[in-house]
């Protein structure tokens, strides 16, 4: 109750202020014309992803967060103008997003891919699946390197990585009496830094896409081994599960389910998904079977949006690729498949089948949810101009760091991603500013890319309106705010460690000397951790 009373008196007070605002603006507006406005590219424009990821670390909801962020951004939009806020937040806004053909294709690509888990749990895949793996993992340690190792195989594109190794993992994890919140840091950190390192990935495609005169491909393989955040990251997990070593609210989650047996530390959304009856025909084969028909389907997607069957080359596909077509195109052709599949092998009967597609798609609604209010903030902020302020911002103040550069770009780029909650916007906002202070000839340019990559994971990892994060949780069937106040002391470990490199990477820009500094750095803060924090429980 005392919650519902904070979060009912800070709405209170916000629709006070609002009607205080829309009062002043209708008497300033009669005495004089509309000014220009003045919140456009200035720091007033960070303030509504600000506002929402402060009220959803403080009251642990989501949505109404999200919501009130983005009615702050129409109201500065508008200058606290009753209608124009209305037609900002709706029309520019949240029905804007959700007629971008490439977000229709995400949100069909969520559907399938529920659809799809609905089918391999309703087929006994996922049982079967863990039933065979408990031969062979036989400790919570294995259980997370397990995940860790599938995580990093799933490197075509995050969306596809989160909820495949989640629906596989799940009974795996489940079975070792490991947290859901632990499970859900596992996929969300091999999903954005495994892809960022993986040449053949959408991601690629994207940061390749920012480069001109197609060297963009050359670029990010020159880059990988700077890209200090995310195989920090790799390295910080691998160690986390050999140490069992845990800290911050996510040794609470683990202990509650090592001692307790209660892997949601009592915040379960999925009851209803967690307590399905097992099917007894299902086989491994009926799980690996639609995920790796999946894999093959969606790269063919990919590489058909990008014109390979019309002459293009593989890599030039790939980097021309609309990753929301092709995921979208692999996992309906996958759908089809894998609903023939069942019917031939006569493990669950075509009624059923039918009635998983509405399941799987229900099971996604919170997500889907998330993701369209977290699209909406993000147009919010783009109609203040917040990009073109911490561009000016960077223009600005790089000429007296040169040295410090890399170190710099990524705490910006960690700054921008984490409130805008997009790492593919900040690639486009940071690296043609870095490509036109150094040139692709000069190595601390490289590095100064590489850490514009290693900068926008890292905020999109923390961030709790990234859309990433926001399908991790929902991979691993986890409370989003538990995910995100779990991962995020992990995740600040990681960027301290970064920044430390991308100090020495400025003044040594050669990765075989930092690249080893950098890890011996990581391993030293995880055996001081372990020293410091000891065993769990």
């Amino acid at each position: 109750m005392r919650k519902i009373r904070t979060l009912m008196a800070v709405m209170a007070v916000l629709c006070l202020c609002a009607f205080g605002a829309f009062a002043l603006a209708e008497s300033v507006e009669e005495a004089a014309p509309v000014a220009a406005n003045m919140f456009q590219q200035t720091a007033w424009s960070l303030l509504p992803p600000v506002i929402a990821i402060a009220l959803a670390l403080i009251t642990k909801e989501v949505y109404s967060s999200l919501f009130i962020g983005i009615l702050t951004g129409g109201l500065l939009y508008s200058n606290f103008n009753f209608e124009g806020t209305l037609t900002h937040v709706f029309c520019d806004g949240i029905g804007s997003v959700l007629a971008d053909s490439y977000n229709v294709g995400i949100l069909v690509f969520l559907v399938i891919l529920g659809a799809l888990v609905a089918l391999m749990n309703k087929a006994g895949g996922s049982a079967a699946f863990g039933r065979w793996a408990s031969r062979y993992i036989k400790s919570r340690t294995g259980a997370q390197l397990a995940t860790v190792v599938l995580g990093v195989l799933i490197f075509i594109d995050d969306y596809f990585n989160c909820l495949t190794v989640g629906s596989v993992m799940r009974p795996v994890a489940d079975k070792h009496k490991i947290s859901r919140a632990k499970l859900a840091y596992v996929i969300d950190a091999t999903a954005a830094p495994i892809c960022i390192i993986a040449p053949i990935s959408s991601w690629a495609a994207a940061v390749s896409s920012y480069v001109e005169e197609g060297n963009g491909l050359a670029l990010f393989l020159s880059a990988i081994p700077f890209n200090f955040y995310a195989i920090l990251t790799i390295v910080m997990m691998i160690a986390l599960a050999v140490l069992k070593l845990d800290y911050g609210p996510m040794a609470k989650h683990e202990r509650n389910a090592e001692a307790n047996g209660d892997i949601f530390s009592g915040l379960n959304e999925y009851a209803s998904a967690a307590n399905e009856e097992a099917n007894p025909k299902g086989k491994v084969l009926d799980l690996i079977l639609p995920i790796v028909v999946l894999i093959v389907s969606c790269v063919i997607g990919m590489i058909y949006s990008g014109g390979f069957f019309e002459g293009a080359g593989f890599i030039d596909a790939f980097s021309n690729c609309d990753a929301s077509v092709g995921l979208m195109l692999g996992s309906a052709v996958t759908l089809i498949i894998v609903i023939v599949y069942y019917l031939i092998r006569r493990v669950i009967s075509f009624k059923e089948i039918m009635n998983c597609i509405p399941e799987g798609f229900k099971s996604m609604v919170p997500a889907i949810l998330i993701l369209a209010f977290a699209w909406s903030l993000k147009a919010m902020t783009d109609s203040l101009g917040a990009k073109e302020f911490v561009a000016n911002l960077v223009e600005t103040s790089a000429g007296g760091f040169h040295a410090f550069l890399p170190a710099i770009v990524f705490v910006i780029g960690c700054f921008l991603a984490f409130s805008t909650g997009t790492s593919w916007g900040t690639f486009g906002i940071l690296i043609p500013i870095t490509l036109s202070v150094f040139p692709l000839t000069d190595p601390l340019g490289v590095v100064c890319v590489s850490a514009c990559m290693a900068g926008a994971v890292c905020g999109d990892h923390c961030s709790p309106i990234s859309d990433t994060t926001i399908m991790a949780s929902a991979g691993a069937q986890c409370n989003h705010v538990a995910h995100v106040s779990t991962q995020l002391p992990y995740a600040i470990t990681v960027a301290a460690v970064s920044f430390v490199s991308y100090i020495i990477a400025g003044f040594i820009p050669n990765a075989l000397i930092v690249l080893p500094i950098a890890i011996v750095l990581m391993l030293a803060v995880m055996f001081g951790a372990k020293k410091f924090y000891g065993d769990r429980g």
